[in-house]
């Protein structure tokens, strides 16, 4: 029966056939999700539970709701940016399999903030977040909705950090796990992930060459180095700005030059933020650039290029393409913006592939999962999965890859764990 009467906002409901082929389409590519999603259908482990979602509406994260849905849950869905949501998915999502979507694409801020008290309003027992605006609107507006939340999984790294701080500050209301901090995760999705979808998010606004050009990357971390891995590549010259010594090195030993971004603005052709902190590219260092570079973010927020000072210094902004903004300065140069400073990979593409989300969003079921499991045990901190966790998750991947792995011997595990050598 196809659901048409829920609650929702969404741009047009007859985009849902679309989207229910995209979603189809992500499935495919989801191996462990779905075999996850098998083992849910079977234990409930769910059941009677309201789930609030802030994540970015695409067909992947369709996906994993709907193996929340299918392991019992009462999933509401709401995007975590105001210009990621895929407007057919959201559509499949009300229309075929009962999931209630606040979305969006192109919404205001007011309607983003709107759209998660929508989410809140479903008095929800347990949260997936991308950036912690939902934990984080429960800890500034909504505390009496605390007392009945299970726990939430966090996705990003910029989450992640909010987290730390409410943690470090004795405010964080109820337990947390930071699927970021998962291996399985960070190293496949930060690194892989962001690499490739930040690359094909310039490359669709901009349609530029980017062999022989300098990329300019801020931050060196596993997104960080995602970037510079595939911008070199492609045949770029990669510059490193950092703020971290072991990091800074470690790009040095990757053959990477590494300077601090004021020295890195005059050289660079095209510069890709990934720090999760804020002006990392002021507006002093965009008005030192080079006439006609190309600015973009693949942090979370979209703070991490000062673009909302910039306008100040501009004396005419022009639209050149759906997600490609020239901002001609009073200094005779023009610097061009991507997807207005917000996450490029998913405002100008697609975000990560499925397979790659494959990865990342089983630990987000299997994370709310512990949180249930381990309801009233746990502290109001945040948690990591236990490494068992991850070697499953590497393990289902690698099957559906039709890799086979090495297993130790018994004389060869008795070696390991023995302090005496025969």
């Amino acid at each position: 029966m196809l659901m048409t009467d829920l609650k929702c906002d969404i741009k047009d409901i007859s985009l849902a056939e679309q989207g229910k082929h995209q979603i189809e389409w992500a499935f495919k590519d989801m191996p462990v999700l779905s075999r996850i999603q098998k083992r849910f259908i079977e234990e409930q482990p769910f059941k009677g539970l309201k789930l609030s979602a802030c994540v970015h509406v695409t067909k992947e994260t369709a996906a994993l709701c709907v193996v929340m849905k299918a392991g019992g849950a009462d999933a509401v869905l709401v995007a975590s940016n105001p210009l990621s949501t895929q407007d057919d998915v959201a559509a499949a999502l009300v229309k075929y399999y009962n999931i209630p979507v606040f979305a969006i694409a192109g919404e205001t801020v007011e309607q983003y903030k709107s759209h998660i008290n929508e989410a809140l309003n479903h008095n929800p027992d347990i949260i997936i977040d991308d950036g912690c605006d939902m934990v984080s609107m429960i800890h500034d507006k909504r505390p009496d909705l605390a007392a009945k939340i299970i726990g939430s999984t966090e996705e990003t790294t910029t989450g992640i950090i909010r987290l730390q701080a409410l943690e470090k500050q004795g405010q964080l209301r109820f337990p947390a796990v930071g699927v970021n901090t998962s291996l399985t995760k960070h190293l496949y999705d930060n690194r892989y992930g962001t690499g490739q979808s930040s690359i094909d998010g310039i490359l669709r606004a901009a349609n530029i060459l980017i062999a022989g050009k300098t990329v300019v990357i801020s931050g060196y971390g596993w997104c960080g180095k995602g970037c510079a891995l595939r911008a070199k590549a492609l045949g770029a010259n990669v510059i490193v700005c950092e703020v971290d010594p072991l990091k800074a090195l470690e790009a040095v030993m990757e053959g990477y030059r590494v300077m601090p971004i004021a020295e890195a603005a005059k050289e660079g052709d095209i510069f890709i933020t990934v720090t999760g902190d804020k002006h990392v590219v002021d507006v002093k260092h965009l008005l030192n650039m080079k006439d006609g570079v190309f600015v973009a973010n693949a942090g979370h927020f979209d703070w991490e290029v000062n673009v909302g000072d910039l306008k100040a210094y501009a004396k005419e902004i022009i639209q050149i393409r759906p997600n490609l903004q020239e901002y001609k300065l009073n200094n005779g140069k023009s610097v061009y913006v991507l997807a207005e400073g917000r996450l490029v990979n998913l405002v100008a593409a697609e975000g990560h592939p499925a397979s790659v989300m494959d990865m990342s969003f089983a630990n987000q079921a299997l994370g709310i999962e512990f949180l249930v499991k381990n309801k009233g045990k746990l502290e109001n901190k945040l948690y990591t999965l236990p490494h068992e966790v991850d070697v499953k998750i590497a393990e289902i991947k690698l099957q559906s890859m039709g890799i086979e792995i090495d297993t130790l011997t018994p004389e060869q595990e008795e070696y390991l764990n023995s302090w005496k050598i025969d």
